[in-house]
């Protein structure tokens, strides 16, 4: 069975960027392949204490997991969900990564050279090396699939590099997950492109937590009617024709987009659907229409979604996690001499 991992974000206001370029794809394609794969969702809370923590950490990452349960995640043998920091094969084999890894190829990351700009010296380690902390994520497992944002596909390629050069110098041990146009389009989007749902207010730019503007994202938390009134507001063109065109009609596309995504309708459909009409206030009124209801039947099977289920999911995955990550860690400690074949 082939093994599909995504890491979980840990945030104590998600938007509906966050579940519709993650969460409900994510929660979609573990319904669709749980009966033939293994499903790992961890949370990477190893990954979040690199910058300082908004809120109760534990209490963070248990409401995290609920908005997949409360997405409509099923459940069965297949579906493992963990913490990182429960399977300390994660730290060691970073460790281990890290004497494979080059210093050149991790100050080439992109999101290394915006974090770290001009704070000098003072910026943390862990901001620079954690990409090598989340190739052993994938590489723990060999996981084949890892449905990732568009800003962590220069990761994934770093994953890729890391096990060829670990592979090529101790003998074939990783599973390589496939390329990052494969894995966009295993998660069916467009064109084999990542999804990145863009602001309201300057389509330009992701949706962003850190955006000041109030009116540039929707929050999981936001009522139906304030989602509404952010949507009718949204910033379009002055184009006049309803088309996906996202370099020239970005604020158009987004609206397409977010149709597309909620309804698990192809895009392409809803394109079509729309085709020769002019009236962006009538398109805005639909997507509203659309969010508002889906937003209303998220919020209601979240109120239904416990503390307690979530802590068993964890009780049950973390073993089963140790375990396999355990298996990988030793086959990585023969290869490399630190314990025996025996």
């Amino acid at each position: 069975m082939k093994t599909i991992l995504t890491g979980i974000r840990i945030n104590s206001d998600l938007h509906i960027g966050h579940y519709l370029g993650l969460i409900l794809p994510m929660t979609r394609l573990a319904n669709r392949h749980s009966k033939d794969s293994h499903i790992n969702i961890f949370v990477p809370d190893l990954h979040s204490i690199i910058s300082e923590v908004d809120g109760d950490l534990q209490q963070n990452i248990v409401n995290s997991l609920k908005t997949y349960l409360a997405a409509g995640l099923e459940l069965n043998n297949n579906v493992h969900i963990y913490r990182q920091s429960h399977v300390p094969a994660h730290s060691e084999l970073c460790w281990i990564l890290d004497t494979v890894a080059t210093m050149g190829e991790m100050s080439r990351m992109i999101q290394w050279k915006e974090k770290s700009a001009g704070k000098g010296d003072n910026v943390n380690i862990g901001i620079f090396n954690y990409p090598v902390l989340m190739a052993a994520d994938i590489l723990l497992y060999d996981a084949v699939y890892v449905p990732v944002g568009e800003d962590q596909f220069q990761h994934l390629e770093l994953t890729r590099n890391i096990a060829q050069r670990f592979n090529r110098k101790f003998g074939e041990t990783f599973t390589l997950p496939v390329k990052t146009s494969d894995q966009a389009k295993f998660m069916g989007q467009l064109d084999g492109n990542g999804i990145r749902i863009r602001s309201l207010t300057n389509p330009e730019k992701k949706m962003s937590k850190s955006d000041p503007s109030a009116s540039s994202k929707i929050i999981l938390s936001d009522s139906p009617e304030t989602a509404t009134k952010k949507i009718m507001s949204a910033t379009t063109d002055s184009v006049g024709k309803i088309q996906f065109d996202m370099f020239n009609q970005p604020g158009i596309s987004n609206l397409l987009q977010i149709e597309s995504l909620i309804t698990g309708a192809p895009l392409q459909e809803v394109v079509t659907a729309w085709a020769g009409n002019t009236h962006y206030g009538e398109l805005k009124a639909h997507v509203a229409a659309t969010v508002s209801t889906a937003l209303a039947d998220f919020q209601s099977k979240l109120t239904e979604v416990s503390d307690d289920t979530v802590r068993e999911l964890l009780a049950t995955g973390e073993p089963y996690a140790n375990q396999v990550a355990n298996t990988k860690l030793r086959q990585v400690q023969i290869a490399v001499g630190l314990r025996k074949n025996a």
